[in-house]
C-alpha cells in the first residue's frame, strides 16, 4: 500500500442526514418507494374494490370506510404514489430510448415528474375529495 492510502482519514459511519442526492436521484428513489407502497397497499384496494361492487350492504361498508378522514389521507397518498410511479416511469422509458439523456434534461425531465405528478395528484383527489 502507499502512503496516502494509509494515512487517509475515512469517515467512522456514514451520516445519511448530510448526503445530498440530486434531484434525478431522489425521483428514482421514490420511483421505487412509491412502487413497493402500492404493492404492499394492494390487499387493501382490492378490499375497496371488493366492498364497492358487492351488495347494497357492501357498498354502505365501503362507504363507511372510504368517508373516514385518515382513510382518505391514505387514498390521496396511494393516489400520489400511483401518479407519480406513472410518470417517473414514463421519464425512465424515455431515458432508456435515449431521448433526454444528457444531465441538464434529466434533471428538467425530474422537476417535471415531481409537478405533473403533485399537480395531477391534487387535480383529483380535490375531484374526488
Amino acid at each position: 500500500m502507499s502512503e496516502v492510502t494509509m494515512h487517509k482519514q475515512r469517515p467512522k459511519h456514514l451520516a445519511l442526514n448530510q448526503i445530498r442526492q440530486p434531484l434525478p436521484a431522489i425521483v428514482s428513489i421514490l420511483h421505487r418507494i412509491s412502487g413497493a407502497g402500492l404493492f404492499l397497499l394492494l390487499p387493501f384496494l382490492l378490499f375497496l374494490l371488493d366492498r364497492s361492487l358487492g351488495s347494497a350492504q357492501t357498498f354502505e361498508t365501503f362507504a363507511a370506510v372510504v368517508g373516514h378522514p385518515l382513510v382518505k389521507l391514505l387514498l390521496i397518498g396511494l393516489l400520489w404514489a400511483y401518479m407519480h410511479h406513472f410518470c417517473a416511469g414514463i421519464r425512465f422509458l424515455l431515458l432508456d430510448l435515449h431521448v433526454a439523456g444528457d444531465l441538464q434534461a434529466a434533471r428538467n425531465s425530474s422537476r417535471i415528474v415531481l409537478v405533473v405528478s403533485i399537480a395531477l395528484t391534487v387535480i383529483i383527489g380535490v375531484k374526488l375529495w
